[in-house]
């Protein structure tokens, strides 16, 4: 392997060459390009390696030196995948005799649990729209218990149609991706906030002479219900209200907050994938993972032996 500081702009060249190709094959954007010449630049000032003599060792080399100043895995991941194409090109141009990216893996990436609110902060915000004296915020709140009751995605949520719950069964229909359907079982809570808010305001969102077959209907929206947008708007404006930290506030956030609330109740793992809609249960098994690293928390906090020096 060449000394780091070696002072060798010899893979300038056929950088060039690559970004060219980048930008006219694969209509790649000026910012991706960019970042392409930043991380490959990077890799040949951190190894010093000649350009037509990359091995796999000096690709190994450039992933440990990462790792050693702490780059996170999703930069790592980035940084390699721009070598890779790159050493796929010089493979391809018979400037390199094989591939010397082919067998080296991208460090492993940590999904970041999902966030969730507790009950007790889903109740802060559902009282604050009650008691708010705009009529489309008390809606949001309408919105919000009916989330937490069913975990719909908010899609789901904005475009129910106004026959969607049997209020008889204590049921909801909806039609999720793929227009697949599912019931869900309605809290009776929730069932009751929906039936006020349709016997009291639900014709206010609808113009004068007009009919709507959406549960939360719109005068302007141009699908005839409110849009994710608005609902994301109000959302934010309660939790801001209420004192929450916004940036951990989105509509998927009462979503992870009904799977979680379930899971950490003892609920069937297989029960709460039918009700979310999820495809496969390891999708679903995200919301184990907080309930086992709350659990680790606690037992941190609370077992007796925690603070014992043995």
């Amino acid at each position: 392997m060449s000394p780091l500081n070696i002072k060798n702009n010899h893979h300038k060249k056929y950088l060039a060459w690559f970004l060219d190709m980048m930008a006219a094959e694969k209509g790649a954007a000026d910012n991706t390009l960019a970042a392409y010449r930043r991380d490959i630049n990077q890799f040949f000032a951190m190894t010093g390696v000649d350009v037509e003599q990359i091995s796999s060792e000096d690709v190994a080399f450039y992933v440990g030196k990462m790792g050693e100043k702490a780059f996170a895995p999703k930069t790592q991941a980035r940084k390699l995948s721009a070598l890779r194409e790159f050493c796929r090109f010089l493979f391809s141009e018979k400037i390199l005799k094989d591939n010397p990216t082919a067998n080296i893996l991208t460090p492993k990436q940590e999904k970041p649990l999902p966030k969730f609110l507790t009950p007790l902060q889903i109740c802060q915000l559902i009282k604050q729209a009650q008691n708010h004296k705009s009529i489309p915020v008390k809606r949001i709140g309408v919105m919000i218990q009916l989330m937490f009751a069913t975990g719909l995605r908010v899609s789901e949520l904005v475009s129910l149609p106004e026959n969607a719950i049997n209020y008889d069964k204590l049921q909801l229909n909806v039609r999720g991706k793929g227009s697949k359907e599912r019931l869900i079982p309605i809290s009776q809570s929730a069932k009751d906030a929906v039936l006020e808010y349709t016997n009291k305001s639900r014709d206010k969102f609808i113009a004068k002479g007009k009919k709507s077959p959406w549960l939360f209907p719109s005068k302007t929206a141009a699908d005839g219900h409110i849009t994710r947008d608005a609902f994301f708007k109000e959302l934010k404006k309660l939790a801001a209200e209420c004192g929450f930290d916004i940036r951990l506030i989105s509509p998927h956030t009462l979503r992870h907050s009904f799977a979680t609330n379930l899971i950490n109740h003892q609920a069937d793992l297989r029960s709460v994938q039918k009700m979310l809609g999820h495809e496969n249960v390891a999708t679903t098994e995200i919301y184990t993972h907080i309930t086992s690293q709350k659990l680790m928390e606690t037992v941190k906090q609370k077992h007796p032996l925690q603070h014992l020096k043995i």
